[in-house]
């Protein structure tokens, strides 16, 4: 039995391949479409989504998973694990990790022999990914508890998001913009690029090129300056953008010293809120 067991919600950004190879078990968030229910990534695909999205016509929405939903999974991982760590998108994006929470208490009359922390990472998409990956290696050696959730912070203060989202309007339409709205009424014919980290917990304004071209340089020169020359881990991110991702991915495992190089999409739960045609990366340095 592992001491820890590791789990997060479904915009966690990973390859579903990592996912299983670290037993890291995923809490479904919502969606919501023409008057039915959809489990993120369960019952509809990130292709469906941005499809969707792409029509600008009855747009579905979101919602946090309940508490019930997390309670489930602590459940199942309970005959795992010794202990459970549960990291959560940020807190400032959604109220999933107050759900969370309230599972936490409940999990305490229910196993109440099984302690549950729960994690705010202040992160979304490959950033969360990162954070979880980190407990979740931990875990695997054998790290206590503690030791996990400290590992966790710890990739909270290092890995970055940075990506080029085609339009604001999806974010500007449901509010998740942040203090990046200011840019909402002068970014025609703009390739806003915005920056995520766990210090600021909401997308940051980086950078406005007029071209996919350009915002990828700014991208990839933004990458150079902050790692240097140190080896890089990266999560190479596209939304219905297959193509660009590809070439992206390969052009930074040609520049940089990759210890890790992923292709992940965005999962739908996070293309409702972001749209289709976003391209970026997530990635840490080497100590």
């Amino acid at each position: 039995m592992r001491r820890v067991g590791v789990c997060t919600d479904s915009t966690c950004t990973l390859p579903p391949e990592v996912l299983r190879e670290h037993d890291i078990r995923l809490v479904p968030i919502v969606i919501h479409h023409g008057g039915r229910n959809y489990r993120d990534g369960v019952d509809i695909s990130a292709g469906e989504v941005y499809r969707i999205m792409r029509e600008r016509k009855d747009l579905p929405s979101t919602s946090t998973p309940s508490a019930g939903d997390f309670l489930d999974v602590y459940r199942q991982m309970d005959h795992d694990a010794e202990g459970i760590v549960c990291i959560t998108l940020s807190s400032l994006s959604s109220k999933t990790y107050e759900a969370a929470m309230v599972a936490r208490g409940m999990a305490k009359e229910a196993m109440p022999d099984t302690q549950v922390e729960v994690i705010d990472s202040r992160a979304v998409a490959g950033v969360l990914g990162f954070i979880v990956l980190e407990a979740a290696r931990a875990a695997e050696r054998g790290a206590s508890l503690q030791e996990v959730c400290d590992a966790a912070r710890s990739m909270m203060k290092r890995a970055i998001l940075i990506a080029m989202v085609d339009t604001l309007y999806y974010l500007a339409r449901t509010g998740r913009v942040g203090r990046a709205a200011a840019w909402a009424g002068s970014l025609l014919n703009l390739k806003p690029v915005l920056e995520h980290n766990a210090e600021a917990g909401e997308p940051m304004p980086f950078a406005r090129p007029r071209s996919k071209a350009k915002a990828i340089e700014v991208m990839l020169q933004a990458l150079t300056d902050s790692v240097g020359t140190s080896r890089v881990h990266v999560n190479v991110h596209h939304a219905d953008e297959l193509e660009q991702g590809q070439r992206l991915r390969d052009e930074i495992g040609r520049r940089f010293d990759c210890a890790e190089l992923y292709l992940t999409e965005f999962t739908p739960g996070m293309g409702v809120h972001a749209g289709p045609g976003i391209i970026g990366f997530s990635f840490y340095a080497e100590r």
